[in-house]
């Protein structure tokens, strides 16, 4: 593809993205597209990529309080797509994007203590570029400024993952920076970052900042920890001469001996010196190299990605182009080696780890850096090898050794080839007997009670087979190479082979049924791949000679063991034979296999099922004995795998096969009926379908050093690696005699059998005898294997065109792509889809009880319809367990062992067939799968439309299994045919509707409306969508549980996947006589919402839900949107007093999502401005009507009374159990749908909650949003409402009445609302007060919380200060009596602390400069208080004033210092501090020989000294909280003190 033509397609695709806002499926599909371009073609494009528009994009549909309908499945897939596209795109931002984006997000970063910062970092690292045109931007300043920033947070891991990634990010595309001054603190912190865990405790910080869950999930990172972006930087930071090596060896022994620098930090959090030593104790036990865990995570990841940007790095300075400034950094040989020596020690490490996640990691890493530098890594590869056979205590080591060998099997035998060129005799020994141990000692290792270490034997034996050009071919080879060498290594690799087969069994047995062809396997075909594919490279590569020698000893071994056990084994061993040399292998395995069978047969009863219409009477039914039986089984299936690449061979043997297929259809076992099945497919896959057959022979192409076959890749240089592809692989072809041999088959067990079961389905002859049954199931068993067999290669069912042309299929090119050549036709297909019909029905009237029947008509229908499926499913079951991707069989692109690179991963040349197969598989199943999608005048034919009821109707048969199999192939053939969906739903939610529809109608009905297939064609099709949604609602009467559930869970998924509302329907908004209006739909579900039509309260709810989402879908049409919403909101808004939980909360989801307009928070000129335009007016007519229902006497009351309902209290702690109003009495769907999306992404508090004395209270910030938006919607009216009613509550000793007291409370404080402040406020203040100085402390949480919203800051970054902030922090200073409790001391202070924490230290007015200066000096005279309550608490508001101002300070130098005192305060803590713990250390010892000598002293401390340890322990425990940089000089006193308190206690 040119690249103009990307170019144009990438223009074309961010010009539809920008014009889809808030279409999220286009988007997604658009997005998706984008996104592979930019993977696929990045550097072929030159175009510039505007940031803004992305981001205004991801604002407006992820970060805005008023979002869209859209469920959160299509929420969170959009979000991915948008942000993936951001990272896609960041290469192409323009020149000055980065200086732009860092300008946008800079403010965010200005307050640590607020969560716009977290927020900040995380949109800095989305969308900073570091690409070539921005790297003016980055500079050793900007470097210093954002590790300062970085610093500003502690303990917070994401915090620390964000920088570490920009950090990352900025080494390795800025070479101008001299990153060797920033060194000590960048090793620093990142051994910090690896978080030590310590017995059973999970490692993590044990102060952690806790970031918001919304955050964390829209700015998550793929891994759960630094590593990826640690290993980043490191590798990056490599150049000749720098002390990054030195400080990366460093880091690595620290890692390596226990990481002893983390204990420094964990000294000052614990500041005991018993744990300390406990923790060193517990390190060492934990770094074992067995054991698992938190930690073998972090070191797995960060050794794996150490490698990963390690190989990538080597590749850039490879193959880029680089100039002589940018060459000063290119790593060198000795750079590499100290590097790879340096990680050797983590690969120790983690050799032989226990966790196999770990252990792969090691063995790929080692495999990879044994191309970059052999001589350190194939030694050690050699050495842990031997090791590993010498040790008998941890078997599991052998298993890890020899994969690592086989991961390294390449160069291994490059590097013994180099050295041998070099001269270099002891390499070449030790490599060389590292081979020949490995081959010979691992076949020890072949054990079928070790499964592992079979499987990594055979691929290790696959490995080094795949490496090598011929086997036994010259004796000009090493002796371990050698014809006699590899004989006898044969003759005991099939000896143990063999063993191990024989000794293996089967994970489950046969049961009657319609799987038949589906055999069930050992470790060896389930596991992994590994087997099949290491005997094909095997055989494959062996010469004539050895190949007939390793024939002859399958054959007797095949022929003379029944071994039922390991069919599928056997099967698969013969099969490689017969891939490898059919001729040969057909005369010594199929060809006796075949006489066995024949032989088997003869004198056996049959049916007479296959060949004639109606069998003979038998008066008793004749059984083969279990032992025939089983022999048959075995070896008809064994017959089927062998055959599977066998092609031409089977012509030879036709009669024989023809024969053997219908004497197993014949016989009278359902258990060889299914072996025939398998065989018949078999037969007829190997006849007409396409596959490479030599793809694992040697080929001419020049081998290197006549060893060693070379390998390829797809980006082949032009003189090299493009000699390999000149060879390509031989394809079966079909020959006429082959297809001719498949026609006759497929006119026999076909077209014949669909007759035959056409006749059966019309005469009762055998209903008398009881065979009908069994020839009815012998006769689908055979129309489905051959349908299974010859797949696509049967033409499809032709479709119907609207305007009556033709029938036949016009050629029209989509995918390319064919499974094999053409046999049989359309007609044959058709024939066969009428008939089936025809039986189908008959079935469902006469057979219905019969499971095994419908299942088996089932599957034809869905061969005959679902055309290119079975290809699909073929490739699918490949694709997820295949291994073209393992490190043995891959040779990375820098490879120094030989003189030149690769473009791209080289691998051997069957692998490349077989990845090319396997993409021909997919192409197939595609090619015509989207052909008829694209033409509305082409429609299903009248047979599909018939077999689509059909299937309709056995999805919604008694039989799970029946309705499970026709549900799957109903939703593949409506995804396919669109235009059959709408009939579909019609009929299932009138399934729903019907009061009389029994319990699996309902379920099947269900289960098909809950497909991705409908559920998408709901938003384009109304008459779809209101049937779906009334059939829902209407479905109340159906008593059994079962379909309640089914019922509830579809509507949770369709409320999830909600994507939105066709615009054709709002523009039918009136109902017409076929197709239902917007908004007589809208009436209907409104009136399902009222509690007075007796509707099951889960019904109510979910009405109540679809009118949200309709009004929300609404939006996009302001006309419809303006008639509705006044109404909406007021059925919500009384709601709200609702007898049923669940509406409430659903109200208020409705009404957060639904009030968006502020006409009473502006001034009043501004509002009488609003009225011309219309949206305003419109919301003012929404408040008018709201305010007319609050003032309805006693609703306001009944609200309140409702609401604390919610409110659960624990008897046991006093806290609520719900995280969030109702969760204790909700269950998951419930959950599902009343909370909205918003609820989750619109986060309070917004600043960290670390204050411990006032947490574990009930306080709902969104039912606090609630008052607040009807204030500000409606006005002062409110106010006075909630005024009276709140004067009940306030005084009320009930805590839930406290709970919504408070919430009530934080609204109207927060409403910044116009009109009569004076007056309002001074009630509230007055409450306030009140609530002050209560006595009662059991609500003390609700009430700082309270506050804390109440003066939270206002826009996104809360800089600004709401209006009533100023009277609430006058209220809170005012000095309360000498003579109250000093509980109520301790709540003011707390009070005082989560007040101050919502204050911006960098946007502090003068006003509050203030506050923090009086609270200042009355905690600093209040220090010894004689209450230990009221010392914590003080201790608390200390840490957050001393914070405030220390941080208003760092941003405008000397502005607070002689306003606040910064440097009083300042001295009197650290000095004080000081002279107090000395003197306190001096008095104990002199106290403690006082106490000695005279024992009748009761106290050790006089009122002095006393008063003096209170005074630190106040400025000790609640100021270590604070985590600011400012206190640590701090912290060597009170390290001081907590001893001598330690001492003295």
């Amino acid at each position: 593809v040119a690249p103009e033509d990307i170019h144009a397609l990438v223009e074309l695709g961010f010009g539809i993205f920008h014009a889809s806002q808030n279409k999220f499926v286009v988007q997604i599909k658009w997005g998706g597209l984008l996104i592979r371009l930019f993977k696929k073609h990045v550097e072929r494009l030159s175009l510039d990529v505007q940031w803004r528009p992305l981001y205004e994009t991801l604002i407006q549909t992820h970060f805005k309080r008023n979002m869209g309908p859209e469920g959160w499945k299509v929420r969170q897939q959009h979000f991915e797509t948008i942000t993936g596209l951001v990272r896609a795109s960041r290469t192409f931002f323009p020149e000055g994007a980065a200086a732009e984006i860092w300008l946008e997000f800079r403010p965010l970063l200005e307050n640590p203590w607020h969560n716009s910062a977290f927020e900040g970092v995380g949109f800095v690292r989305l969308f900073l570029p570091a690409n070539p045109r921005n790297q003016d931007h980055f500079t050793t300043d900007w470097i210093a400024q954002c590790l300062h920033i970085w610093d500003s947070v502690t303990n917070c891991n994401f915090w620390d993952i964000q920088w570490a990634a920009i950090i990352a990010r900025c080494i390795k595309n800025s070479r101008s920076i001299e990153w060797e001054k920033f060194l000590p603190l960048l090793f620093t912190r990142y051994l910090n970052m690896f978080e030590v865990p310590i017995s059973s405790g999970n490692g993590s910080y044990p102060f952690p900042v806790e970031v918001p869950r919304n955050t964390r999930f829209l700015f998550s990172s793929k891994t759960r920890s630094p590593s990826k972006a640690i290993a980043k930087s490191v590798v990056y930071l490599l150049k000749p001469k720098s002390l990054a090596l030195e400080q990366f060896e460093k880091l690595i022994n620290f890692l390596e001996q226990f990481v002893f620098w983390s204990l420094y930090f964990f000294l000052l959090v614990a500041l005991a010196l018993y744990f300390v030593l406990t923790y060193v104790f517990l390190a060492f036990r934990f770094y074992h190299p067995s054991n698992g865990g938190r930690w073998t995570y972090s070191l797995e990841r960060f050794l794996r990605y150490l490698v990963f940007y390690f190989e990538r790095r080597l590749q850039h300075e490879q193959f880029d182009t680089m100039d002589e400034k940018n060459e000063q950094f290119c790593l060198g040989k000795e750079e590499r080696a100290v590097f790879i020596k340096v990680v050797l020690k983590l690969l120790d490490r983690g050799q032989y780890s226990k966790d196999d996640s770990l252990a792969e990691t090691v063995s790929i890493a080692t495999s990879i850096l044994s191309y970059v530098e052999p001589s350190l890594v194939l030694p050690f590869v050699a050495t842990n090898f031997q090791l590993a056979l010498e040790t008998t205590t941890a078997t599991h080591q052998l298993k890890n050794a020899v994969t690592s060998v086989a991961f390294s099997g390449r160069a291994l035998l490059l590097s013994s080839l180099c050295s041998t060129q070099s001269g270099d005799s002891s390499m070449i020994d030790t490599l060389y007997d590292l081979i020949v141990t490995s081959l010979s000692n691992a076949l020890l290792g072949m054990d079928a009670n070790d499964p592992p270490k079979t499987v990594a034997t055979m691929q290790l034996i696959g490995s080094i087979f795949s490496n090598l050009a011929t086997v036994g071919v010259s004796d000009d080879v090493p002796a371990f190479l050698q014809t006699s060498s590899l004989s006898d290594w044969l003759d005991e690799f099939f000896c143990r082979l063999f063993s191990v087969l024989q000794n293996l069994e089967s994970s489950s047995a046969i049961a009657e049924g319609y799987q038949t062809s589906i055999m069930p396997g050992t470790f060896l075909v389930e596991d992994s791949p590994h087997y099949f594919c290491m005997l094909e490279i095997a055989l494959g590569k062996l010469s004539k000679t050895l190949f007939n020698q390793s024939l002859k000893k399958i054959a007797k071994f095949v022929n003379a063991n029944i071994l039922p056990g390991a069919t599928s084994e056997v099967g698969l061993l013969c099969c490689a034979c017969v891939h490898s040399y059919p001729e040969e292998a057909s005369v010594y395995l199929v060809k006796p296999i075949l006489m066995t069978i024949m032989s088997s047969f003869e004198g056996t009863p049959t049916t007479g099922y296959v060949g004639r219409e109606v069998p003979n009477n038998m008066s008793t039914k004749a059984t083969l004995s279990p032992a025939l039986e089983t022999a048959l089984d075995y070896y008809l299936r064994v017959l089927a795998i062998s055959i599977s690449y066998a092609g031409p061979v089977l012509v030879s043997y036709r009669e024989e096969l023809k024969h053997v297929i219908m004497s197993a259809f014949q016989a009278p076992s359902w258990k060889v009926n299914g072996a025939g099945d398998h065989l018949l497919r078999s037969v007829l896959g190997s006849l007409v379908s396409f596959y490479p057959l030599d793809q694992y022979k040697p080929f001419s192409c020049q081998s290197i050093a006549n060893i060693i076959e070379p390998w390829g890749c797809s980006k082949a240089h032009q003189d090299r690696e493009v000699e390999m592809l000149n060879f390509p692989p031989k394809w079966h072809d079909p020959s006429q005699d082959e297809l001719s041999f498949a026609n006759e088959l497929l006119e026999f067990h076909f077209q014949s059998a669909v007759e035959e079961l056409l006749t059966i389905c019309q005469t009762e002859v055998q209903s008398e005898t009881g065979d009908e049954k069994e020839h009815l199931k012998i006769t689908l068993l055979r129309i489905h294997s051959a349908l299974q067999g010859v797949m696509s290669c049967l033409p499809e069912l032709r479709p119907s065109y609207k305007d009556g042309r033709s029938k036949v299929v016009e050629p029209s090119f989509f995918i390319a792509g064919s499974s094999g050549s053409t046999v049989g036709s359309s007609e044959m297909r058709e024939k066969a889809a009428e008939l089936v019909h025809i039986a189908c029905r008959y079935l469902l009237k006469e057979r219905t009880d019969d499971s095994i029947l419908l299942a088996l008509v089932v599957r034809v229908i869905d061969a005959l319809v679902n055309y290119g499926s079975l290809e699909y499913d073929e490739w699918s079951s490949h694709v997820q367990a295949w291994k073209l991707e393992s490190a043995a069989i891959i040779e990375p692109q820098c490879n120094f062992i030989v003189p030149f690179h690769a473009q791209g991963k080289k691998r051997p040349r069957w692998a490349l067939v077989d990845k090319a197969h396997l993409h021909n598989t997919w192409r197939c199943s595609q090619s015509s799968y989207h052909r008829y999608r694209t033409d509305a005048n082409v429609s299903p034919s009248s047979l599909m439309v018939n077999l689509v009821k059909d299937l309709l109707d056995l999805s919604l048969h008694n039989y799970e299994t029946v309705r499970s199999y026709a549900g799957r192939s109903l939703t593949k053939m409506l995804k396919r045919w669109p235009s059959l969906i709408s009939d579909c739903v019609l009929t299932l939610t009138e399934n729903l509707r019907d009061s009389k529809a029994l319990e699996h109608v309902v379920l099947g009905s269900c289960s098909i409306l809950a497909s991705q297939t409908v559920l998408r064609h709901l938003t384009t099709d109304s008459a779809s969508l209101s049937s779906f949604i009334m059939g829902i609602l209407g479905s109340s009467h159906h008593e059994s549980i079962k379909c309640q559930k089914a019922i509830t869970e579809l509507f949770v998924k369709y409320n999830i996947r909600f994507s939105g509302i066709s615009r054709s329907f709002f523009k039918n908004s009136q109902s017409l006589a076929d197709r239902p209006g917007f908004l007589g739909l809208f009436s209907q579900i409104n009136a399902l919402g009222f509690e007075t039509n007796s509707l099951h309260w889960r019904y109510n709810l979910m009405a109540n839900r679809v009118l949200l989402l309709l009004i929300l879908a609404s939006r996009s049409e302001p006309d419809i949107y303006s008639q509705i919403l006044a109404e909406t909101a007021g059925h919500f808004l009384r709601n709200l007093k609702s007898q049923l939980p669940h509406s409430r909360m659903l109200a208020i989801s409705a009404l957060n999502t639904l009030l968006e307009g502020s006409p009473h928070k502006a001034s009043v000129e501004d509002s009488q401005q609003s009225l011309d335009h219309p949206e305003e007016c419109n919301i003012l007519s929404t408040g008018t009507l709201l305010n007319d229902i609050i003032q309805e006497e006693g609703f306001m009351n009944d609200t309140l009374n409702s609401l604390s309902h919610v409110h659960i209290i624990s008897d046991s702690d006093g806290s609520s159990k719900a995280s969030y109003g109702a969760s204790s009495f909700q269950s998951g769907s419930d959950k599902a749908i009343t909370y909205f999306y918003f609820d989750f992404s619109a986060s309070w508090p917004c600043t960290p909650s670390w204050i411990s004395l006032v947490g574990g209270g009930t306080f709902y910030s969104s039912f606090a949003k609630i008052f607040k938006r009807l204030i500000q919607q409606c006005g002062m009216p409110v106010m006075s409402s909630l005024q009276t009613a709140l004067e009940e509550f306030l005084s009320s000793k009930e805590r839930s009445r406290q709970c919504v007291a408070a919430e009530a409370m934080a609204g109207m404080l927060h409403s910044d609302v116009s009109g009569d402040l004076e007056s309002g406020s001074d009630w509230l203040m007055l409450q306030l007060q009140k609530v002050v100085l209560a006595p009662s402390v059991e609500s003390v949480p609700e009430w700082a919380s309270c506050i804390r919203y109440a003066v939270t800051g206002k826009e996104r970054s809360g800089t600004r200060a709401p209006v009533l902030r100023q009277k609430v922090l006058d209220c809170l200073c005012t000095a309360v009596p000498q003579s109250v409790a000093t509980s109520v001391l301790a709540k003011r202070y707390s009070f005082l602390s989560v007040a101050l924490i919502e204050i911006s230290p960098h946007k502090m007015s003068p006003a509050e400069e203030q506050y923090h200066v009086t609270i200042l000096n009355e905690l600093l005279d209040n220090m010894s208080h004689s209450s230990a309550q009221v010392r914590e608490a003080i201790g608390v508001a200390m840490c957050v004033a001393c914070s405030n101002v220390r941080l208003a300070g760092a941003r405008s130098p000397g502005v607070l210092t002689e306003q606040t005192g910064n440097e009083y305060w300042y001295k009197r803590l650290t000095d004080g501090a000081t002279e107090l713990s000395v003197s306190i250390q001096n008095n104990s010892q002199s106290k403690q020989l006082e106490l000695a000598s005279d024992s009748s002293t009761a106290n050790g401390l006089d009122n002095k000294e006393e008063a003096d340890a209170k005074r630190m322990e106040t400025v000790l425990f609640h100021n270590f909280l604070q985590v600011d940089k400012c206190t640590i000089p701090l912290l060597h006193s009170r390290l001081m003190l907590f001893f001598c308190r330690f001492s003295i206690s």
